[in-house]
């Protein structure tokens, strides 16, 4: 039997892999006519009855946790979303970098909402970040900003992580299976809403066959474990080491978009993009030694 030594970060590494790699699926989904949207209403509404077997009935109903759940369901549902549809038509590398600015919003959110003073090295990865950004996103010229849409929901879905994961600090003494509940049915009522804003219609799905929904339901079960596994693994590895382990994913997805979309970046992206994953590897030092990490 493995100890949970060895099975943490483990779980943290399936966890990374399966996000390094959940792209790809959702693009041959893509290609065979289903929307980003759509795609992610019906992954996330295949894990729902599995959630609503594992949950307490009885704590979805208590008060003093029902408008911390709900925030907690639209942050974890918009950064689901933005990051699936950044990633189906944007370059999947840039997209990522983008999002792993998020321990700079994390400063924000904390300071807001868990009354966490920034330090000297919460003003470093502040100033660290936004100099990755700055050397990733800079042209001949003008304000480096990100340069299409499947990039700026890269960035907005970063903001929404940071306020996730606060969010799930701040409400921690709820249930595994509470939170992952709240995070599952967000993504499908805001894929819902994104779906109708396209104008995507509900008989869409019916163009799918047979080898398309075995491919929405390898992408559920591989949610659901990636939720699970990620939420083991934090709860038992100490934050600083878990952030290590968890940009496996970048690695991940550097090999796979090479090799699966033929996507490169170049060498001043390899730069901005070292220095925030840099600034996300001191974010770690921000927890303080004696807290155990939450989940």
């Amino acid at each position: 039997m493995l100890s949970s030594s060895i099975l943490a970060p483990l779980s943290l590494i399936l966890a990374a892999t399966v996000w390094g790699l959940v792209w790809y699926p959702y693009r041959l989904l893509e290609e065979a006519g289903i929307s980003g949207s759509v795609a992610s209403l019906l992954t996330y509404l295949v894990g729902l009855p599995v959630l609503l077997l594992l949950v307490d009935r009885r704590r979805l109903f208590e008060r003093s946790e029902r408008g911390l759940l709900l925030a907690l369901a639209f942050a974890a549902g918009w950064t689901n979303l933005a990051y699936v549809l950044a990633v189906i038509h944007g370059e999947v590398m840039r997209v990522l970098l983008l999002f792993y600015l998020a321990p700079l919003w994390t400063v924000f959110f904390a300071r807001l909402l868990l009354a966490e003073k920034a330090g000297r090295m919460a003003y470093a990865v502040i100033g660290l970040s936004l100099a990755g950004a700055y050397v990733m996103l800079s042209k001949s010229g003008g304000l480096p900003l990100p340069t299409n849409a499947a990039e700026w929901l890269g960035l907005s879905a970063g903001v929404g992580f940071a306020l996730t994961n606060v969010l799930t600090r701040k409400i921690s003494s709820a249930p595994i299976a509470l939170r992952s509940l709240a995070v599952f049915a967000g993504v499908a009522v805001l894929s819902a809403l994104y779906a109708m804003h396209e104008g995507s219609s509900p008989q869409i799905v019916l163009t799918l066959d047979l080898q398309g929904w075995w491919l929405v339901l390898g992408i559920a079960l591989a949610l659901l474990l990636a939720t699970f596994t990620v939420q083991y693994g934090l709860a038992r590895t100490p934050a600083n080491r878990a952030i290590v382990i968890l940009l496996s994913e970048l690695v991940v997805a550097a090999i796979a978009s090479r090799y699966l979309a033929d996507e490169m970046m170049d060498p001043r992206e390899w730069i901005g993009g070292a220095m925030i994953v840099a600034a996300t590897l001191f974010s770690g030092q921000l927890e303080q030694k004696s807290e155990k990490p939450h989940v």
